[in-house]
């Protein structure tokens, strides 16, 4: 029997997407109402609408919050990847460094390898608190962000590092290489990040988005590029992408926010240029701070050296 949901649009909420209103009024996740949307469990005045539809005010939402069974649409499938390797594992958790081209978890439209996949078909025993297809994710890396990820095995594990992100105790380091040289060379970007307006996939510095501060130092140039170092306070979606292609320096390989292509296709490189590198937490159960750090994998080494030869 469906769980179905019908309200009104409320005056302040007119002109929001479909997603976000529905994750507002009802407590939900977005990317939960998103997929409700997508599976036409949310109709407008009785007709279906997409998860970027924009509401009217006074307009009558009905919304089957049983539409969408995400076990069973987005199930996880048990497959090995090649080059994950787990760098520390003990009873509570696991840091895995993911290569490019993984999800985090399986999600619509996703038909790709996944960390939780992975971790299912080598036997690993994950956390069961959160969405069926999630288990154990207290956070993501982009499908082309590889690097290092936390992953809980028990349900204490889960609470108190999904607590930790949240009050930023976490030591997030990545390196990147972008385009040209930032100037400063060290600082800080606070810009407020949110869904691109035109662009349904991309994220921007927009003024209505949430709080987003990155921190930057850049620890070598080259004619072309520079390695910078980043330090995560927040932790929005395409968070370092957004704010380092608004600074006009995108991740060298990031095509999707602005980055140059023919630069990209002479490093060799298919992605950004984005590496999580250091991973640091206290640790949920012993309290001591566990920190794990990661190696360049071959296609960035390779892309660096290229770039550092000058001669593009």
């Amino acid at each position: 029997m469906s769980d179905l949901r019908a309200l009104p649009v409320p005056d302040g909420l007119a002109g929001e997407r479909v997603d976000a209103a529905i994750a507002r009024m009802l407590g939900i996740s977005r990317t939960r109402a998103a997929d409700l949307a997508v599976a036409g469990a949310v109709l407008l005045d009785g007709a279906v609408v997409g998860k970027s539809d924009r509401l009217p005010a006074g307009g009558w939402l009905e919304v089957d919050l049983e539409g969408l069974d995400p076990a069973a649409t987005v199930p996880v499938d048990p497959q090995p990847v090649p080059g994950m390797i787990v760098v520390h594992e003990d009873d509570d958790l696991l840091v895995i460094d993911k290569p490019v081209g993984v999800a985090a978890h399986p999600s619509p439209g996703w038909t790709g390898p996944t960390v939780v996949g992975a971790l299912a078909a080598s036997g690993h025993r994950l956390s069961t608190s959160g969405a069926a297809e999630r288990q154990g994710i207290v956070h993501r890396l982009d499908v082309g962000t590889s690097g290092l990820m936390v992953v809980a095995k028990s349900e204490h594990a889960y609470s108190v590092l999904k607590r930790a992100f949240k009050e930023r105790t976490v030591d997030k380091v990545y390196h990147a290489v972008v385009q040209g040289h930032p100037e400063p060379t060290t600082g800080t970007i606070d810009a407020p990040i949110g869904r691109h307006p035109t662009a349904d996939y991309r994220f921007a510095v927009v003024a209505e988005g949430k709080p987003s501060v990155t921190h930057y130092e850049v620890l070598e140039m080259v004619p072309s590029a520079s390695l910078v170092e980043v330090t995560l306070e927040t932790g929005r979606t395409h968070q370092i992408r957004v704010h380092f292609s608004a600074l006009r320096h995108p991740c060298v390989g990031d095509l999707q926010y602005g980055a140059d292509p023919v630069l990209a296709a002479r490093a060799g490189l298919g992605r950004q240029w984005l590496h999580a590198m250091r991973l640091a937490f206290d640790h949920p159960s012993t309290g001591r701070r566990l920190e794990v750090t990661s190696q360049y994998p071959d296609d960035l080494a390779v892309a660096w050296a290229v770039l550092s030869e000058g001669y593009l």
